[in-house]
């Protein structure tokens, strides 16, 4: 969009509905309708001020030109606001911003305001506990691997599983969505791809407009009711119950906890250390810190792109690079493996049972295990697509142009 003429430079700018709160020696400003989170510096957050109350380009620029002593273009600061989607019109010109899309949007804060209640997240945390501490006198309570094949029918056996996890992973996302909303933020269930993972995700970007106590409630509110559900069953175990789906659900459980630990990826834990650290984008300005580094190895030097961060943050990254490294590479590593060993191979066996003598039985277990596998693979191949086909296409068209020029 094109900017206004200059003579428009008297109009008022119309702001959306702005929140923000102080972090350190900035301010941390966005909205929930859509358009980014940004950190403006003191001398950004008068300018916001100003524009809020109604004044003019030239009448903020003239304000802030008194109490600073500094000749500020606010002109190009407003139109900086509006790439942000945190502007609604610049002297009448109207900014259209996409509105984020919204997972149960009926569900109103008022009506979650209850899952942000210290008492009941006490609970929530106490059901673990108790129940660890239950099974030290019980401990075959506890349960093994070998008791997830339940039942002699393989294909019966990996479905009630599947549809268990899908269970657990919805309930886990849905803690996420409800703490967020309780918060006011709107927040989206959606898919994604972590690495090799095909993964569900609640998108709350929102919730740094918020306090570090609700922050923190939302980033762990998934990782506690799985925890509170495990401890559930554990005790109902305890207390002698042999439902054959209790251990189906506390390992499946117990798998979904650790691979919560993979801080290296943008799991839960990774939003808390972000936090805790006080990097504003731990994973992008890592990725940017680590093909930097890589330019330089290729002798291609180039500016530090991360110079202007304080050194406490710079640490931070330099060993949360060493993390991504080292954990990207064990992880594409075992995903090598259980393709070439595990997927292949049974995708490969399922083939020869469909084109060859079987049984009905057997063929439509080979059916079942060709387009599950089949699928899942296509799904995550999609959804890795629609996350990394730009970076694709310019990596691609950056290569051709290098070619044709060398």
């Amino acid at each position: 969009m094109t900017a206004p003429p200059a003579n428009d430079r008297g109009t008022p700018v119309v702001l959306r509905t702005l929140e923000f709160r102080r972090d350190r020696g900035e301010w941390i400003v966005g909205t929930q309708e859509g358009g980014q989170i940004v950190a403006l510096p003191e001398l950004g957050m008068a300018a916001v001020r100003l524009l809020a109350a109604g004044n003019t380009i030239e009448e903020t620029r003239r304000s802030l030109r008194v109490d600073t002593g500094r000749d500020v273009d606010v002109r190009a600061f407003a139109d900086q606001l509006a790439q942000a989607g945190l502007v609604a019109s610049i002297g009448g010109r109207q900014f259209t911003a996409k509105a984020s899309a919204v997972s149960f949007p009926r569900m109103r804060p008022h009506h979650v305001r209850w899952v942000m209640s210290p008492v009941l997240q006490g609970l929530v945390l106490l059901v673990p506990v108790v129940a660890l501490l239950t099974a030290l006198s019980r401990p075959r309570a506890l349960p093994g691997w070998g008791e997830l094949l339940w039942s002699e029918y393989g294909t019966f056996t990996v479905l009630v599983q599947s549809a268990t996890a899908v269970c657990l992973i919805a309930l886990h996302e849905m803690a996420h969505l409800m703490t967020a909303r309780a918060a006011g933020v709107p927040g989206r269930i959606r898919l994604g791809t972590r690495l090799q993972f095909l993964v569900a995700q609640t998108e709350v970007s929102g919730i740094w407009l918020r306090s570090r106590r609700k922050r923190l409630t939302v980033y762990l509110s998934g990782i506690a009711v799985d925890g509170a559900v495990w401890g559930g069953c554990l005790l109902a175990r305890c207390l002698g119950a042999d439902w054959e789906l209790l251990p189906v659900i506390m390992m499946t459980l117990l798998t979904a906890l650790a691979s919560q630990c993979l801080v290296f990826m943008r799991t839960d834990l990774y939003f808390v250390v972000q936090d805790l650290t006080g990097c504003r984008n731990l994973y992008g300005d890592t990725g940017r810190r680590l093909r930097h580094a890589v330019a330089r190895l290729c002798g291609r030097p180039a500016e530090d792109p991360l110079s202007s961060l304080p050194a406490a943050e710079r640490r931070w990254l330099n060993v949360y690079a060493l993390g991504v490294v080292v954990g990207t590479a064990i992880c594409v590593f075992l995903a090598l493996r259980a393709l070439t060993e595990v997927t292949w191979p049974l995708f490969h066996r399922s083939l020869v049972l469909l084109s060859g003598p079987a049984g009905w039985g057997a063929r439509i277990d080979a059916c079942t295990t060709v387009l599950v596998l089949a699928g899942l693979q296509t799904l995550w191949a999609r959804l890795w697509w629609r996350r990394h086909a730009g970076r694709v296409r310019r990596a691609g068209r950056a290569l051709c142009a290098r070619l044709a020029g060398g």
